[in-house]
């Protein structure tokens, strides 16, 4: 796992010394995720630079410094990620008069490139990945990121001088853009809490789309193209059913479920795994302790002082499974001590809140291990959200009454406070998922919809509408729809979070916080191998009773009996409600004053001051929109030197 970043001058008019001095300084900047080695190639000719930071993990010998350049020497490659099935491509390679003797799968990538090109050789690829290559002979840059999005990779350009980099912070440190807010890009945030690809908050930096390959050419010409689309897998998956019910099916799950699990072992530095007390996270420990002849690393944490502790959960799985476990109390100064450093880490306004807990996990993580692995993708992939139990309900139940009766339904709901519906959830004797006052007015407003596009919204939305709070935006309320190619509701649902809400939420969270300590986490739930086999399952394999993410809990009890892992889903949530009228009130005063709003010209300082005060009376429990305000305006301020 790395850091990679560089700059293409299709004009070759800068010095050499402008390209050297500043390929290293946009490499420094991603000290962090690479703090083992670092490198920079410049070609002045070209007007190329491109730079490296080494997190090394695999072959961490001098074989795999980076840039790296091809055996030809016709091509110069960095890359950040991990290809665990380089060995098999070596093979490949040497089966074709090519060999290849090389523990780097970085030397492996090189020459498969040089011998393939570059789609065929990422199409050929397992790992998760994001790599810029250089073509010497055409000067051709072509930059790629792997099918799911696990790995970032964000560009930019101003007329003919093109940056790019793992994070934004590299491209600010090229000296070439001179970035400018975007008020579509705040209200996409204010809506979901991140701001969906391709944009960035910055006009002028663009994410990568995951499953995409962009080639700029010397003659300034771009050409994007995608060489996997979760769409198309979606579509092509259930037009070619399996069923799990045929026994040949479910040993074709179990052992591609062991392989991927096996091959994110693959590693020459101290490995470990993240254990929440999840079906997702037990069933990826599980598969590795099942693979291993010793202990498996452990991590987890708990949130006593916050009203729930899931650490005792993984501990007791930990214990059935006899691995090696460590855990962490968190505590709200624990917490509270990172958020204003948070923009630090993301460069951009980003308001999931599970990042604080997340941040804490990975540096506990770092001090035993290098590389842990997670069971993040487990929801997308076999259907784990609440919503796709419930959306499909609410919405058969709803199409049986007239719109005027949704909506009185959905008023009454809303008649009580989400703090009143906690209140009355705790009188409950069956266990009842956190934030149910929250849920119950998502659920309210799923009712009132007019269709599937807009409950679906209303489910994930902070500010149901952002234009009303920011100026000048043009935002479009539905940056991708429900695929209509897909006539299964719950099909639709997963296919909008896989696109979006994975990518730019869930794997930038793990990502960002991860990387800030220099550790790798994978994600074999992701494989792409899994995602395209999930795909060809009916909907009702994955989920029916109201149990949700039945494959998975079929293997799992195989390794872990069901009174350990079968409760409600919980999560990372922490009380960012109480918070804000507490310990955190006079920090969120100073962001929200009527000034400090205004000062960015993008805010309408009236409604948000409004939902403040509502806040603070304990009305309404708005600590959703007010986080996603928080984390602009604390972000606003931390960058306002670098942007105008």
């Amino acid at each position: 796992m790395c850091g990679i970043a560089g700059i293409y001058d299709l004009s070759r008019t800068l010095a050499v010394d402008y390209l050297e001095h500043h390929t290293e300084a946009m490499a420094d900047s991603l000290r962090h995720r690479g703090p083992d080695d670092d490198g920079a190639w410049i070609d002045a000719d070209s007007g190329i630079g491109l730079g490296h930071r080494r997190l090394a993990v695999i072959a961490p010998t001098p074989e795999g410094r980076q840039p790296a350049t091809s055996a030809c020497a016709r091509y110069v490659l960095v890359f950040n990620g991990e290809i665990y099935n380089f060995r098999d491509i070596a093979r490949q390679l040497s089966a074709e008069g090519h060999n290849i003797n090389s523990a780097s799968d970085t030397v492996v990538l090189l020459a498969a490139i040089a011998k393939w090109g570059v789609e065929k050789t990422v199409k050929t690829a397992i790992g998760m990945f994001a790599f810029a290559v250089f073509d010497r002979e055409s000067r051709n840059l072509t930059l790629v990121r792997d099918r799911l999005g696990i790995k970032p990779l964000y560009w930019g350009n101003q007329g003919e001088r093109y940056v790019f980099g793992s994070e934004i912070k590299a491209l600010h440190a090229s000296g070439l853009i001179e970035p400018t807010r975007d008020p579509d890009a705040l209200a996409a945030f204010l809506r979901f809490a991140y701001i969906p690809a391709p944009s960035t908050i910055f006009r002028e930096i663009k994410k990568l789309a995951p499953g995409t390959i962009m080639t700029i050419a010397a003659n300034g010409k771009t050409e994007t193209r995608t060489y996997w689309s979760a769409s198309q897998v979606a579509q092509s998956g259930q037009a070619e059913p399996l069923s799990l019910e045929d026994p040949d099916v479910q040993s074709a799950f179990e052992n591609l479920l062991q392989q991927v699990v096996t091959d994110r072992m693959i590693s020459d530095v101290p490995l470990g795994a993240w254990l929440s007390g999840g079906i997702d996270s037990a069933t990826v420990v599980s598969l590795m302790q099942h693979a291993s002849t010793q202990k498996v690393r452990t991590f987890s944490m708990g949130f006593p002082a916050f009203g729930y502790d899931e650490s005792q959960d993984a501990r007791r799985i930990a214990e059935h499974l006899g691995t090696d476990h460590t855990d962490m109390q968190v505590t709200p100064r624990d917490a509270l001590s990172i958020i204003s450093s948070l923009p630090d880490f993301y460069d951009e306004p980003f308001a999931d809140s599970s990042q604080i807990p997340t941040f804490i996990l990975s540096r506990l993580t770092r001090e035993h291990v290098t590389v842990a692995l997670s069971g993040d993708g487990g929801d997308e992939v076999f259907g784990g959200y609440n919503r796709y139990i419930a959306l499909p309900k609410i919405a058969r139940r709803a199409r049986r009454l007239p719109p005027a009766l949704r909506r009185t339904v959905a008023n009454a709901m809303q008649a009580l406070s989400p703090q009143s519906w906690d209140r009355i959830a705790r009188t409950i004797p069956r266990r009842m998922p956190p934030q149910f006052g929250d849920k119950i007015w998502k659920a309210a407003a799923a009712i009132a919809a007019t269709d599937a596009e807009q409950a679906y919204l209303s489910t994930v939305s902070q500010w149901q509408d952002p234009r009303e709070v920011v100026r000048g935006t043009r935002h479009n309320p539905a940056p991708f729809g429900l695929d209509p190619e897909l006539t299964d509701s719950v099909g639709q649902l997963q296919l909008a979070d896989t696109v979006s809400y994975l990518p730019d939420d869930i794997l930038t969270k793990v990502d960002r916080a991860s990387m800030a300590h220099g550790l790798e986490v994978r994600v074999p739930l992701l494989d792409h191998r899994l995602v395209e086999f999930a795909w060809r399952l009916p909907r009702s394999e994955l989920i029916a009773g109201g149990r949700t993410k039945l494959p998975l809990r079929k293997i799992l009890a195989k390794h872990v009996p069901d009174s350990l892992i079968d409760r409600p889903k919980s999560g990372f949530a922490i009380p960012i409600s109480d918070w804000l009228r507490g310990p955190l009130r006079d920090w969120a005063e100073d962001l929200l004053t009527e000034e400090a709003l205004g000062s960015s010209g993008l805010l309408e300082p009236g409604p948000i001051r409004a939902a403040w005060d509502n806040h603070l009376s304990g009305r309404q429990n708005l600590q959703s929109q007010l986080w996603a305000v928080l984390m602009y305006q604390l972000w606003d301020r931390a960058y306002s030197r670098t942007i105008k």
